[in-house]
């Protein structure tokens, strides 16, 4: 009681302003968009060279045998296998079981009981790398299986720490974007946690904040929380940092989109610089990358698949309509046949719209669930606890829900409604599929509403996951003019009919320099992280397009303006030649570039001329 009043002496407008209330204003749309007064400060900068920090050990793997005697060709293929890419400084090797993993006996038997029976491709090569110590930049597809490939470790790592003592914060630090994606954790982190007595606490912007303030008080071993709670628990003085050792950040680019790219930064600053780090997300943009190279020592890239690749696991399907009303019929049509299948999950963009098509389906005698940003936390907390335990087989949701929700009995989901992006789109659909599990993803796309732009977008999302692409969706994606440069670009015909003079197709450019090249073999990169890209020798022989018109330029001022009395005129700058190399002739000295020279004719009496300004 005394901690409570002493509590709200503190903070005398608790109860006015809500902490736990989110304030809210809408665009013209009806979308939810948060007000500046969400805006948190991020913490101050800290001199560690000030702090005395304890040591602490962060390698506890040991390769097992059977991993040691594999052959560098036997490697390739597992990679080849796994479908992973692996970039770094001696990355440890992928493993095909749990057994290769040398976990403790209490952790093994807690995975048998959540299911789980071999590695999957983001565990197989996330888990020995995290294990050995090492900083994780982790790519991987929705439902690839990638929180428990930072949790496992994780409680590796702190069961080797020394005990917590009163006032000291967690070890492990988990941060997420969004409530629905830390609840999610929490839950994961409280069923692996339980065999070992760890305390785990979930903090979330929306939740209370006296009650988040005690449990990090009577200390924690792992905090799973948004940025934002985060550093208001830090400034708050509820919680510190001085202990953390295990610092992971879960869909990065999603924190970045959502503006908290400067509390991300400070929240990584304030952590000890020896700590060992993760970045776990299904894209990977170049903002991300930045991150990445400011706050991770020699990371391990690992990537499955594509960068922003769909799981294969889902059938996708892309239902085109005339009109919008058509698909409402289309619905109505299938739900019956979706709920015998299992859960369904109607994704809408609006929030206007999700009220209503939720009311619509309410009025044809069908049990459903409506979820969106305006509504309270614990509101959310209650109806996706009732969609878990299948109180109700449809939840219709707008974007709060593409991310972080993780009920395996979803079998179908239905954009009933087209994404914002196609990142947003990849996560809508990661919500069936989970975890290995088959499930089906449906689009529904009306012609002439939704923009050519996303089509082409969703033409290449689908061709990337081995998905058939509707020949009308293609006609539309062709509407869109990048689109369809692209492709000409890539079949080698002529990718725009209106070009300049001396244009030429642009080379091909690697966009994933900077944290080491592709693996090949087993050996490390010897690219050095931030080096150069290497050019495809498939594109070897092209120029940038804009050199060549430059140098088309430079060739057709050279041969029209000529200044009076000057027989020849000799190129100065050999650079300027190499879209102009057929007109050119190259002497015994392969830097002296010449223009063809005319065949001699008798000279003409001179005639004397006026002084050119070209002279």
């Amino acid at each position: 009681m005394e901690a409570y009043l002493r509590f709200m002496e503190e903070n005398p407008t608790v109860g006015l302003v809500g902490d736990e209330e989110e304030i809210y204003e809408y665009d013209a749309e009806g979308n939810i968009i948060a007000t500046e007064k969400k805006t948190i400060d991020p913490l101050p900068p800290v001199d560690h060279s000030l702090v005395n920090y304890a040591k602490f050990t962060k390698n506890f793997y040991v390769e097992h045998p059977d991993i040691s005697a594999l052959s560098e060709t036997g490697v390739v293929e597992l990679l080849k296998k796994l479908n992973i890419r692996l970039s770094g400084v001696s990355p440890p090797r992928p493993v095909c079981s749990f057994a290769h993993l040398n976990l403790d006996n209490a952790l093994m038997e807690a995975i048998r009981k959540a299911g789980y029976t071999q590695p999957m491709p983001i565990q197989a090569a996330a888990v020995p790398a995290a294990l050995a110590g090492r900083d994780i930049v982790g790519i991987a597809k929705t439902g690839s299986g990638k929180t428990v490939a930072f949790l496992w470790p994780m409680i590796t790592h702190i069961m080797a720490q020394h005990e917590l003592k009163l006032g000291d914060g967690p070890i492990g630090i988990i941060c997420v974007p969004t409530r629905e994606l830390a609840l999610q954790i929490y839950s994961e982190a409280k069923k692996l946690t339980k065999i070992y007595n760890l305390s785990v606490v979930c903090a979330y912007g929306g939740g209370s904040m006296w009650e988040q303030q005690k449990a990090c008080e009577a200390g924690c071993e792992i905090l799973v929380c948004t940025p934002g709670r985060l550093i208001d628990l830090v400034k708050k003085k509820s919680t510190n940092l001085r202990r953390v050792t295990f610092l992971v950040f879960d869909e990065a680019d999603k924190m970045f989109n959502l503006g908290f790219e400067p509390q991300v930064r400070s929240i990584a600053d304030h952590v000890r610089p020896d700590r060992q780090a993760l970045l776990f997300s299904a894209t990977f943009k170049g903002r991300i990358e930045r991150l990445a190279r400011d706050i991770l020592t020699d990371p391990i890239r690992i990537v499955q698949g594509e960068v922003g690749e769909a799981n294969e696991d889902i059938t996708q399907i892309v239902e085109i309509f005339n009109r919008w009303e058509e698909k409402w019929d289309w619905l109505t049509r299938n739900i019956v046949r979706f709920t015998a299948e299992g859960s369904v999950l109607i994704f809408v963009t609006r929030k206007a719209h999700s009220v209503e098509v939720a009311e619509k389906l309410k009025g044809r005698d069908l049990k459903v669930l409506l979820l969106h940003g305006d509504m309270h936390q614990s509101e959310r907390n209650t109806v996706i606890h009732k969609f878990k335990h299948h109180e109700a087989p449809i939840l219709v949701a707008t974007d709060v829900a593409s991310r972080g929700l993780d009920i395996p009995s979803i079998h179908n989901v239905v954009n009933y409604e087209v994404a914002r992006d196609i990142d947003t789109h990849t996560h809508r659909v990661g919500r069936t599929g989970r975890a290995g599990v088959k499930g089906t993803a449906y689009t529904l796309f009306v012609a002439n509403r939704d923009p050519p732009d996303f089509a082409a977008h969703l033409v290449r999302h689908l061709e990337l996951s081995s998905q058939t692409v509707p020949p009308r969706l293609f006609e539309i994606a062709n509407k869109c003019p990048w689109f369809v440069e692209n492709r000409a670009r890539a079949a080698g015909t002529e990718a725009n009919p209106r070009a300049g003079i001396g244009f030429q197709p642009r080379e091909k450019k690697d966009l994933r320099v900077g944290l080491g090249s592709s693996y090949s073999g087993f050996h490390s990169s010897t690219q050095p992280m931030g080096g150069p890209a290497t050019v495809a020798a498939s594109s070897a022989h092209q120029t940038d397009r804009l050199a060549a018109m430059k140098a088309a330029f430079a060739s057709q001022y050279n041969r029209r303006f000529v200044s009076a009395g000057v027989e020849s005129t000799k190129y100065t700058h050999p650079e300027l030649l190499g879209a102009s190399n057929k007109t050119s002739e190259v002497s015994g000295d392969s830097s002296d570039f010449r223009v063809p020279q005319t065949p001699e004719t008798p000279s003409a009496p001179e005639v004397k001329r006026r002084r050119s300004r070209w002279d």
